[in-house]
């Protein structure tokens, strides 16, 4: 997607300040707030038709209800890929779009590259978001996950960011859509980081066909991505180790059938071990109960060292690795992960889990799916 303003220096937001002078005048300037370094780095080949002159200079006069298109917006992308569509007649038909990977100049091409992914990745598109960013600029942030349907083990494909949507003041409609990508640093087109990261997307990772909790992915970076988990349910008892299996077969048990009233739960995934101390010492294990249960309907465990307890859910960062997960390796993904989440400003809150997905008797460790997550103190999408 496109900025309004010229994309050969920065991404602009507006902010009126105080009245600046010199020796011969006084001028309301008017300053524009840098995006972070990392969004600034696209060439100057998108450049609207138009311009918008800051500074001393005035800016065009336009009767653009800007607040109506964030509203449109809202109501119209949710329908990206559903079979009502976007509605095109709110593009020039010389839109310029452009992702890491992908450029169109026309609606028709745009159009074109929506039916593409629609066919071949069936993607969830999700809006967090749509404010005004410049005089003509409106600005979204959304998650898209996507499966690819061509490939056997049909991989998830997830993709966070931002598009800078201009509008031209003549027609009032969107004359250019500049795609950002948080996973990558290079931006521009045609950018080999993004085809790298899709790439990466591909690889093998056997999820089996079981419930786990229900979560949302707010934002994936090349280290981690950031989900906020809705409330869940888990059995657990006392662990020994993060990488360990100890007590396992207890709340196995229990789920097969080992409780008050003999009842079967069906099985979920992944299973959890969870340290709460900074030594990652005290740990327990927990198997996720299916959604339709509440803590009340549940039945009572015949062990007294079992317990249930319903999670508030929140928000966590999670990281992805394959591989047999021995005490070492979890322990060094929470450090970087740690590290990782300390230099981008996030709070982590003490301990982490290791979420294992798979049978390990049953599963290559180069295709097993296992998760570090530690979850956060707060997040912010803004």
């Amino acid at each position: 997607m496109a900025t309004a303003a010229q994309l050969s220096g920065h991404f602009h937001r507006p902010i009126i300040t105080a009245v600046g002078s010199n020796h011969r005048r006084h001028a309301t300037t008017t300053h524009y707030l840098a995006l972070p370094q990392r969004r600034r780095n696209l060439t100057s080949r998108l450049r609207p038709s138009m311009s918008l002159q800051v500074g001393n200079e005035t800016t065009p006069t336009s009767t653009v209800d800007m607040k109506q298109l964030v509203g449109f917006l809202y109501e119209d992308l949710p329908h990206l890929f559903d079979d009502q569509g976007i509605d095109p007649k709110a593009y020039d038909e010389r839109v310029k779009f452009r992702d890491p990977i992908t450029k169109h100049d026309t609606i028709a091409g745009y159009l074109f590259n929506i039916s593409l992914l629609k066919n071949i990745f069936t993607p969830d598109f999700k809006l967090h978001w749509a404010k005004q960013t410049g005089p003509y600029e409106i600005t979204t942030r959304w998650t898209m996950v996507m499966k690819f349907s061509l490939l056997p083990w049909k991989p998830e494909l997830v993709f966070t960011g931002l598009s800078i949507m201009a509008v031209n003041p003549e027609t009032k409609k969107f004359c250019s859509h500049l795609d950002l990508w948080d996973s990558i640093k290079n931006n521009d087109y045609f950018s080999f980081e993004g085809l790298v990261d899709v790439f990466k997307q591909l690889r093998i990772y056997k999820t089996p066909d079981l419930e786990t909790p229900k979560y949302e992915i707010l934002k994936r970076t090349a280290n981690y991505e950031v989900r906020k988990y809705e409330p869940f349910i888990v059995v657990e008892t006392d662990g020994d180790k993060l990488s360990g299996s100890t007590g396992f077969n207890n709340v196995a048990g229990y789920i097969f059938g080992k409780n008050a009233t003999m009842e079967k739960i069906p099985m979920t995934t992944p299973v959890f071990t969870q340290a709460t101390d900074p030594d990652l010492s005290a740990v327990s294990v927990q198997i996720v109960i299916p959604s339709g249960k509440d803590l009340s309907s549940l039945p009572m465990p015949n062990e007294e060292k079992i317990n249930l307890k319903k999670l508030e859910g929140g928000f966590a960062a999670a990281v992805k690795f394959s591989g047999k997960p021995t005490e070492d390796v979890v322990r060094a993904k929470e450090n970087e992960l740690r590290k990782s989440l300390s230099k981008d400003g996030l709070k982590a809150k003490t301990g982490c889990m290791l979420a294992r997905y798979n049978d390990p008797g049953r599963t290559w460790n180069f295709i097993m799916r296992n998760e570090v997550i530690i979850w956060l103190e707060e997040f912010s999408l803004d």
